[in-house]
């Protein structure tokens, strides 16, 4: 792992948001498994109760139910927290150019809610807040570099945006360090396979193990820059602990290579053992057409350096899907 080694105090308190969810959920895990103390925040409007219910026995884990979208509960939660690793938001670009009115509401108000919450709360050294490739939108160059951003292309794109402003507002104008993570297409275990708005690979794994054929919107060569999760969990602990330099600022988290839809279909196809053709739809609004991180910065100021490629962090979450799945088709 590249974060089993990293030390914090040891009475350091982090709060999740987001806990219950796929990235909130792992990054939960890991920090109980180090030792820390962990407060999580959720309101399982995207999370998953099964998620948080195997922390319960944990005393280090303590859960507090409740929406980002008020101050109140953020304030709450933040109380005698040291670091904030906020993940809670709406995901999906497709759900957010349908719906853009609530994803203002949650994903930049909830956040000013937490940065703001962080900055009265007298204990709080840092926030780290997830971001998106997303905010790269049009700029046709590859590897997407920092401060190379094109025209956003959706709601979604926009509100990361907007909150990587603020972090660099809050960081600058109230010494509230904050640090972005603009994560490119993570995948990995408990990522949720069945929602209509869910990501690319869980519902791939769903559709094929059931012998089904998923459809691929567009040519299918379509790229991105898949990203295990276990290094977004090493680019998250390694934030809290950056030179101030990087606060303010905000960072490319990736493997650094990228693959087209059809060549992750075909690795997918044959992990799972499956010969079942895709059927080819038509390209989604908002979608970027390619995307590859350049993590050069991270790299350099985080001292991120991640282990796990697509092919070594498939096959983990090939492993998982294949057994949630199948107990599923048991029950």
């Amino acid at each position: 792992m590249g974060y089993e080694t990293i030390r914090f105090p040891k009475d350091t308190r982090f709060l999740v948001t987001g806990a219950a969810g796929f990235i909130g959920s792992n990054l939960t895990e890991a920090l109980l498994r180090l030792g820390f103390k962990v407060r999580g925040l959720d309101n399982f409007a995207a999370g998953k109760k099964d998620h948080i219910a195997m922390f319960k026995k944990n005393p280090n884990f303590e859960f507090v139910e409740g929406d980002i979208c008020d101050f109140e509960t953020c304030a709450q939660a933040c109380s005698q927290a040291h670091y904030i690793l906020h993940q809670a938001a709406l995901g999906s670009v497709p759900r957010s150019v349908k719906y853009p009115l609530m994803y203002e509401k949650n994903n930049i108000q909830g956040t000013l809610n937490i940065m703001e919450a962080a900055r009265w709360s007298g204990t709080v050294k840092r926030v780290v807040y997830a971001s998106s490739s997303s905010v790269y939108g049009d700029a046709a160059n590859l590897p997407k570099r920092e401060g190379d951003e094109g025209r956003l292309l959706s709601p979604y794109a926009v509100t990361k945006h907007v909150n990587e402003v603020y972090g660099s507002l809050y960081t600058g104008l109230y010494n509230m360090d904050c640090i972005g993570l603009r994560y490119f297409n993570v995948f990995g275990p408990r990522q949720d396979p069945h929602s209509h708005y869910a990501a690319v690979i869980p519902i791939f794994a769903r559709q094929l193990l059931a012998g089904e054929s998923p459809t691929i919107y567009g040519d299918g060569e379509t790229s991105r820059d898949f990203t295990y999760i276990e290094n977004v969990i090493e680019a998250n602990l390694k934030a809290c602990l950056a030179p101030a330099e990087a606060c303010g600022q905000a960072f490319n988290i990736a493997y650094g290579e990228r693959f087209t839809l059809n060549q992750m279909y075909e690795k997918m196809c044959r992990l799972f053992e499956v010969d079942i053709r895709p059927v080819y739809g038509p390209e989604r609004i908002g979608d970027i057409r390619h995307s590859q991180a350049d993590i050069s910065k991270a790299r350099r100021l985080l001292g991120y350096e991640p282990s796990w490629s697509f092919e070594k962090g498939f096959e983990q979450a090939a492993a998982w899907y294949k057994k949630y799945l199948g107990q599923e088709r048991e029950q």
